[in-house]
């Protein structure tokens, strides 16, 4: 039996988003060590605060300071933090209602173990040392047993408001790409392209899936296709990618190999990008120790005439 190909992958990107007034004023607030929430018609505090009742959908704008002391409601033990968590010791994902609203904050609370942790205990914030306006202000809750925080008398605006965060996004997993894309990777690794064919419509796809995604049903056939192809269609690409080292402006685009019934992904060189255009004739460039060609290039043969591919755009 082959060996089961399998491989760590990452997906990160920074996610920037701007704020509304009701969550400028909370995470302004977090910074200057004041928790607000607000006030819905009915005269429930909701911490967080939103900007739209979840119940009535009215809009809602009346800030309401609520104390930094709480009660937790429910919580679960966290036996093994992960990267980018909190804290790097065991704790306590809990939700606690602060004291003042009628809603539950989900935090971190920092106790030595599962033992020492139980609904309906009191806590208080423990607030950052270095604070800038975000949900990680507050450094973790602890535990509390004095009397309930005193409010500060804000009334929510603060200099300097923040206006927009930047949140890290990150997905680690492990990816097994299964028969049919197995049998893909280890045909790149001679250089060649590798598709299957659909033994109902007659198909070949590439790379493969191990089923016919117009038909549904399993394939098994290997056809060997290109190694050169047709660009289909294209985007020119301005903005530089993280961790990529390749020069703005370049050209990626879709490439139907000859042969194939899918067009599949590649960067286009050996050409200036003013000059890219569909229809135009590539074939692979490879690098020394390369898995998978480095990018295509144009053969120099004349354009494919667009009905030989427009069924592929």
């Amino acid at each position: 039996m082959p060996e089961v190909l399998k491989a760590p992958l990452v997906v990160e990107f920074p996610f920037t988003r701007s704020l509304g007034p009701v969550q400028s004023a909370f995470l302004t607030g977090l910074r200057e060590r004041v928790v607000l929430g607000v006030r819905t018609r009915d005269g429930r505090t909701l911490v967080p605060p939103v900007e739209y009742d979840p119940v009535t959908s009215d809009d809602l704008d009346e800030l309401v300071e609520v104390a930094s002391t709480g009660t937790v409601t429910t919580w679960a033990w966290n036996h093994e933090p992960r990267r980018g968590q909190p804290l790097d010791t065991p704790f306590a994902w809990a939700l606690v209602q602060l004291d003042g609203s009628d809603t539950g904050l989900l935090h971190v609370l920092d106790v030595p173990g599962p033992d020492a942790v139980h609904t309906g205990m009191r806590v208080r914030v423990r607030w950052a040392e270095e604070r800038s306006g975000a949900i990680t202000d507050i450094a973790c809750f602890e535990p509390h047993a004095g009397a309930g925080a005193e409010l500060t008398g804000s009334d929510g605006r603060f200099e300097g408001m923040v206006t927009g965060i930047v949140a890290p996004a990150r997905l680690d997993y492990t990816y097994s790409p299964g028969r049919a894309q197995s049998g893909y990777i280890n045909a790149l690794s001679d250089r060649r392209a590798v598709g299957e064919r659909c033994p109902s419509c007659r198909k070949v796809y590439v790379p493969p899936r191990g089923a016919c995604p117009t038909c549904g049903v399993a394939t098994s056939e290997q056809v060997e296709v290109g190694p050169r192809g047709t660009l289909t269609t294209y985007c020119i690409v301005n903005i530089k990618a993280k961790n990529l080292d390749i020069e703005v402006p370049y050209v990626y685009g879709h490439i139907a190999l000859d042969g194939a019934d899918l067009a599949l992904h590649g960067r286009i060189g050996g050409i200036p990008y003013d000059q890219v255009r569909m229809g135009l004739r590539v074939e692979p460039v490879w690098t020394d120790g390369g898995r998978y060609p480095d990018h295509y290039r144009p053969t120099g043969e004349p354009d494919a005439d667009y009905d030989t591919y427009k069924e592929l755009v």
